[in-house]
């Protein structure tokens, strides 16, 4: 393979370096970096790594906060041919250390997010680590300075070429990301440079992404999510601004100071910053800037897409559907577009439930295919509905520490089970692991959960299947209900002065049943969930761990619909 034609993501240096020489190219708190001196930062930097001795397939684990620093090492390390290797800085030193275990890094860079690891790290528990490097001064960490240095120490001059000079890696490897772990350990997934760069243009394409764009970071650099939409806008030459990670409060602060353009969310992201902006005294009218927002990480509720339009009037509101498998986003939709028709008109719509085609009882839509990516379902008899497959350039390169799992012409399994419609559309029903064995029947809880989702008392919704003697299985649902709704217990005596704003058990399976549910697949439980529902670091759902709370917490009565 020739990985010269295959893209570079240093490649976008030539144009920033000509960007913004006035204006800011990267904010971080008072650091601020025109494009030329943000080139300058990646340059000398790899000078540094080369003069070190790093050289082509050598890895560097980063584990720190979000920073201007932070996107000058992932530039630097693939410019000299190495490959980082992003960690988790929520990780305890335990996970890292088995993350470190199957990559084998040889160099370490951290920052303050993680010192509670460094009296192990001083303890030399990680072999292959030869340089340790603090993202900030050193002065400011605990524990001795031996062997290791800070970012702006590691800096040297570098003749500035034209074209720039950077390296490959072995395979054309740009990165490791690691999957979030839903359940099991984080497998290291091998990401290509031309992956990255086709993943940034279909972003171009269809998010709107250009120049005059000012970018708030939202999600963590140690992801899929964060890191493809990071390079997206380094390829257009956008303003990145950069905080160490999201708060509703920090955000709303940015979007107001910096008239932010564009960010992304998942689902909890984007109800707490309604909530947050909802306590405020005053009607919050930051929002008005916000041009574009890309949501990915689990579908928005019709409430929240129904509050984000009214919280950002202005915005393009998009989800997406991925993994870190597929160097993120495999297919895109829009949810809200201001540009199109009457704002009013659109809420109006998104109010009537049956008529608005984001879920049905097929499943949810997660809109078509990026123009880079190849879908298709792999289905048993005539039925239209069965595994998700995909190839193209956008796949991993293989997981690092295993055998390629892709199939001999190409396709990758997702593990996910949908289908594509006649306008090319795709449902996703469900994942294959969570799948739900009820009665002899498949169970998909995410095709429930698009059904009860529309119910406007409910703001969160998630199916799980409880062991069952006769069963294997039940259908359970643990469920949010909406401000000012009520939740009535079977056995309650008071019945609330608004009888239109109650909710029970009894009523959810009828609205089931009104939505054509079929009936082995209407929730013969349903649990009231106070508090959020646990997620992973990548903001999916945990739903083996609500699994766990709900059978060891709960009794339930098994009726018959």
């Amino acid at each position: 393979m020739d990985y010269y034609s295959g893209g570079h993501i240093c490649q976008c240096l030539t144009r920033l370096s000509t960007l913004r020489r006035d204006s800011p190219v990267t904010i971080f708190g008072n650091r601020r970096k025109t494009g030329r001196q943000f080139v300058d930062g990646v340059l000398s930097l790899s000078q540094g790594l080369l003069e070190l001795g790093l050289r082509r397939g050598d890895i560097v684990a980063i584990a720190a906060l979000n920073s201007d620093r932070y996107l000058e090492w992932l530039l630097a390390v693939a410019f000299v041919g190495g490959i980082a290797a992003p960690l988790n800085y929520r990780w305890s030193f335990e996970e890292a250390r088995l993350a470190m275990a199957v990559v084998r890094p040889i160099m370490l860079v951290t920052d303050e997010s993680c010192i509670s690891w460094y009296p192990e790290l001083e303890s030399n528990n990680i072999p292959s680590v030869r340089w340790h490097v603090f993202m900030d001064s050193p002065s400011s960490f605990p524990g001795t300075t031996q062997n290791v240095t800070s970012t702006e120490t590691l800096k040297k001059p570098s003749p500035r070429s034209s074209p720039f000079n950077y390296l490959w890696a072995p395979e054309g490897i740009a990165l490791i990301c690691f999957t979030s772990g839903t359940t099991g350990r984080p497998k290291g997934v091998a990401i290509s440079h031309t992956a990255l760069t086709v993943q940034s243009l279909a972003k171009i394409a269809i998010v709107g992404y250009g120049e005059d764009d000012v970018y708030l970071h939202t999600a963590p650099l140690c992801h899929i999510g964060g890191i493809s939409s990071a390079m997206a806008m380094l390829m257009v030459g956008a303003s990145h601004v950069l905080m160490p990670k999201f708060d509703a409060k920090s955000t709303i602060k940015a979007i107001e100071q910096y008239q932010v353009s564009s960010l992304i969310t998942v689902p909890t992201m984007m109800a707490d910053l309604i909530s947050f902006t909802r306590r405020r005294q005053e009607t919050w009218k930051g929002g008005q800037k916000v041009e574009k927002i890309l949501n990915g990480g689990g579908g928005l509720s019709f409430g929240l897409i129904k509050d984000a339009a009214k919280l950002f009037p202005n915005a393009k509101l998009l989800s997406a559907y991925g993994m870190t498998e597929t160097c993120s986003s495999l297919t895109f939709m829009t949810l809200y577009d201001p540009t199109h028709g009457n704002s009013g008109e659109f809420l109006q719509k998104i109010g009537n439930m049956k008529s608005y085609p984001i879920h049905s009882p097929r499943g949810a839509c997660v809109g078509k295919p990026a123009p880079h990516v190849e879908l298709r379902i792999d289905c048993n008899g005539s039925s239209p509905i069965g595994r998700i497959l995909t190839r193209g350039a956008h796949l991993m390169l293989r997981y690092w520490d295993q055998i390629p799992t892709k199939s001999g012409d190409g396709w990758l399994d997702t593990g996910d089970i949908g289908c594509i419609d006649d306008y090319g559309d795709v449902w996703l029903i469900g994942r294959t692991k969570d799948r739900i064995k009820s009665g002899g029947e498949n169970v998909y809880p995410e095709e429930v959960e698009a059904v009860l989702s529309q119910h406007p008392g409910i703001i969160g919704i998630v199916v799980i299947g409880l062991p069952d003697t006769r069963l294997l299985e039940i259908v359970a649902a643990c469920v949010q209900i909406r401000e000012n709704w009520q939740w009535m217990e079977a056995s309650s005596d008071h019945l609330p002065k608004n009888k239109e704003l109650m909710l029970s058990s009894e009523m959810l399976q009828q609205y089931c049943r009104q939505k054509n549910l079929t009936g082995f697949k209407i929730p013969k439980s349903f649990i009231l969930w106070k508090n959020p529902f646990p997620l992973t670091t990548t903001g999916k759902l945990r739903r083996d761990e609500i699994r766990k709370v709900v059978t060891s917490q709960v009794q339930f009565s098994h009726s018959n619909l």
